[in-house]
């Protein structure tokens, strides 16, 4: 009874922060505004990395499968690390989220594009776009 309890709350917990988040207004300049939808736009890319990793991993080899997850485990730590270093200058100051944020988000953005033009794509695929044809479409 005590471990249902507790995994309930536990539930609670970790869906209350997104219950109390503000959603992100553009309009408003305010710093605190800003770093809200720096959060969002990374975010968004997050769940996009997710679901392009996901559709590798469903059309690849276990083997394949296993020096992705090594690769991605790689390239998160170097994503984080990379953004710990190029944001220290603002480190302490009410810009630094949303400086990180922006990191996360291009850093991230910019895997994508590496998974989806690398070697797992399937000629005539349409979820494996070449990484010029993103850029044109913005």
């Amino acid at each position: 009874m005590r471990h249902l309890f507790l995994a309930a709350c536990l539930v609670v917990l970790a869906s209350a922060p997104a219950a109390w988040a503000e959603d992100c207004d553009r309009n408003d300049d305010s710093q605190s505004m800003m770093n809200i939808c720096a959060d969002a736009d990374y975010q968004a890319a997050d769940a996009k990395l997710n679901a392009t990793y996901k559709d590798i991993v469903g059309r690849n080899d276990e083997k394949a499968n296993k020096l992705l997850q090594t690769a991605q485990r790689a390239w998160i730590a170097f994503r984080d690390a990379e953004c710990a270093y190029s944001t220290a200058g603002s480190e302490g100051g009410s810009i630094h989220p949303m400086e990180v944020s922006q990191c996360l988000t291009e850093l991230t953005n910019e895997r994508i594009k590496q998974l989806t033009s690398g070697p797992n794509c399937q000629e005539g695929d349409p979820s494996c776009a070449s990484p010029d044809e993103d850029e044109d479409i913005q």
